[in-house]
């Protein structure tokens, strides 16, 4: 059921998902609104929480309708996890602002889109836009692969593991908005992440290797395998400018499209790799 599960998420997610409606983080915003006190167990507890509830709902609709109410369920909460929503809204008025030289708009739209991470003040405009593309490639890896590691590697407990990424993705994002630095390190939301996202950004940065320069990039992949400290992120994007780096762009325009781009590459190459290895697996 993952298989079709995941064909029906994505065709939902481009033809209907365009905001934030249909976003789980939007969803979340009144829970975190009501959180005040910021710990490590906290965020543990809360994740748990999300991902009991959706457990139980799940086994309550087990068997019922031959499961089609199940299916649905699964289709649901794939859409609510799986994409961008709004981020997808701001990467287009970028575009547009910067189409048409409007400096004031498109800088608050990379605000936007680097939010996480953030650009430094000082840097030039070469490294602004390399660190625009790290960005959208980030984006791409967590609002997509990522997900989608999740939902295939959980089997059954697919979508209880996808809610519970998608949940710390949403709690790491409305901190950053919203509180202080002293509060996202009080909640210990860098940590669980750094943990979760370690397979996951090791296995799509193997893509990255295979579009891009591989002798260049294979030795740094490797190296990564045994690299605890750094940073998901930063392994990540180092590994796909390689395959960036084929094709240099220094455009406000050209340079986001290209790890767009880029970014579309590698989610197709694991959909592919992850349809097949679920067709295999059924047929023996």
């Amino acid at each position: 059921m993952t298989l079709f599960t995941l064909l029906l998420v994505f065709i939902c997610e481009r033809f209907f998902k365009t905001g934030e409606h249909w976003q789980l983080d939007s969803r979340l915003s009144v829970l975190f609104k009501r959180v005040t006190h910021f710990s490590l167990a906290g965020t543990l507890m809360m994740t748990a929480l999300c991902m009991l509830v959706v457990f139980l709902v799940l086994e309550a609709l087990e068997g019922v309708l031959f499961n089609l109410p199940l299916l649905i369920s699964w289709v649901a909460l794939g859409v609510l996890c799986i994409g961008a929503g709004e981020v997808r809204l701001h990467y287009h008025a970028y575009l547009k602002a910067a189409y048409h030289g409007d400096a004031n708009a498109y800088q608050a739209m990379a605000s936007e889109l680097t939010l996480i991470h953030g650009i430094q003040p000082e840097c030039s405009e070469r490294e602004y836009l390399q660190e625009l593309q790290n960005a959208l490639l980030w984006i791409n890896f967590r609002f997509y692969l990522a997900p989608l590691f999740w939902l295939v590697i959980g089997g059954l407990w697919g979508p209880i593991f996808l809610v519970g990424y998608a949940f710390l993705r949403a709690w790491q994002t409305w901190l950053v908005r919203f509180h202080t630095p002293h509060e996202r390190l009080r909640s210990g939301i860098e940590a669980i992440l750094h943990v979760v996202d370690w397979v996951p950004v090791r296995l799509v940065g193997m893509v990255y290797v295979l579009l891009g320069h591989g002798e260049k990039a294979l030795p740094a992949w490797f190296t990564s395998l045994t690299d605890r400290h750094t940073s998901p992120y930063q392994v990540l994007t180092e590994l796909a400018q390689y395959s960036l780096a084929r094709e240099p762009h220094f455009d406000k325009i050209e340079t986001p499209k290209a790890a767009v781009s880029m970014a579309k590459k590698a989610s197709v190459v694991v959909i592919v790799v992850v349809s097949l290895l679920t067709i295999y697996g059924t047929l023996i």
